[in-house]
């Protein structure tokens, strides 16, 4: 199939390359000309701007973006109108807020082009294993495209999982429970740095992965970053956070769905961003107050 990429970051760029080797047409874009040519390299079609993009692709066309959430999205959907025609189609990859994409869905609607919301996972290790893809909307709209799903994931790895805003829906959920299990193998190896014991902490992971209940590809990403630098030295522990926690987290007070775990595991985000937390200070004077434990002086 033909399709326009819009947004050739790690993400977009990868992405691009397994559809290229997969036989199917890119043509793509981006506000960096150095990646525009890198993807030109691999054999994509190169454009100047979005409406060269839209004038070099085939109706009905297919547009996909991989951009930040938000304004960009809105503004690069606006601006794909003046080169879109009825019956096209526009795929937001990104990690936008499910309501966005159930706004943007019934605006296009009106005006006869379909949009499907796809959540996808799989980071820079996409290109090699492929990427996991959850999509919503139409169905129909769905089937049409489908091809480029079942090239860009590996084998079970995409599924339509409902109406507009459901792709993005599953994609929140999903990177909120990634937080927590993050935070679970983080807090394990604090303690394991601070135990008594002089632990191989990659060595720890490497056996861990090797059949026992808590293996997984996160804890592989981990035995791999302690390869590289045991004590993590050269990495400060400033984590920031893309939208999707806090939205889940949201979502479960809405609901009334207790995630003390994924609530948790967003606030010691929070947490990680300060170099002397206003609240410990407080902490501190109380205990200095009521029982004249000492306190550290700046």
């Amino acid at each position: 199939m033909q399709l326009g990429m819009i947004g050739l970051g790690r993400m977009g760029a990868g992405m691009t390359q397994r559809l290229l080797g997969g036989g199917h047409q890119v043509v793509v874009y981006d506000r960096s000309p150095d990646a525009i040519k890198a993807s030109a390299a691999k054999g994509a079609v190169a454009s100047t701007s979005l409406e060269d993009l839209g004038q070099k692709l085939k109706a009905p066309r297919i547009f996909w973006l991989m951009i930040p959430a938000g304004a960009p999205v809105d503004d690069t959907i606006q601006r794909l109108q003046g080169s879109a025609s009825p019956g096209d189609v526009i795929i937001d990859g990104g990690n936008s807020n499910y309501r966005d994409s159930v706004r943007r869905a019934e605006d296009l609607r009106t005006k006869q082009l379909e949009f499907l919301d796809a959540g996808v996972s799989g980071g820079v290790w996409g290109l090699k294993v492929g990427f996991c893809l959850m999509v919503g909307g139409s169905e129909a709209v769905f089937k049409q495209v489908e091809p480029i799903f079942k090239t860009l994931a590996p084998a079970n790895g995409y599924a339509y999982v409902g109406p507009s805003g459901a792709g993005h829906y599953s994609k929140m959920i999903h990177n909120g429970i990634e937080y927590g299990m993050m935070e679970a193998y983080a807090e394990g190896f604090e303690i394991l740095n601070a135990s008594p014991y002089r632990f191989d902490l990659h060595g720890l992971a490497t056996l861990w992965n090797q059949g026992s209940v808590i293996r997984s590809w996160l804890l592989e990403l981990a035995e791999a970053a302690l390869e590289k630098d045991p004590g993590l030295s050269q990495i400060r522990g400033y984590v920031e956070d893309s939208g999707e926690g806090r939205w889940t987290v949201e979502e479960a007070i809405e609901h009334g769905v207790p995630a003390p775990v994924l609530g948790l595991s967003l606030f010691t985000r929070f947490r990680s961003r300060q170099d002397d937390s206003f609240a410990g200070k407080v902490v501190a004077a109380l205990r200095n107050e009521f029982g004249g434990h000492a306190v550290k002086p700046e």
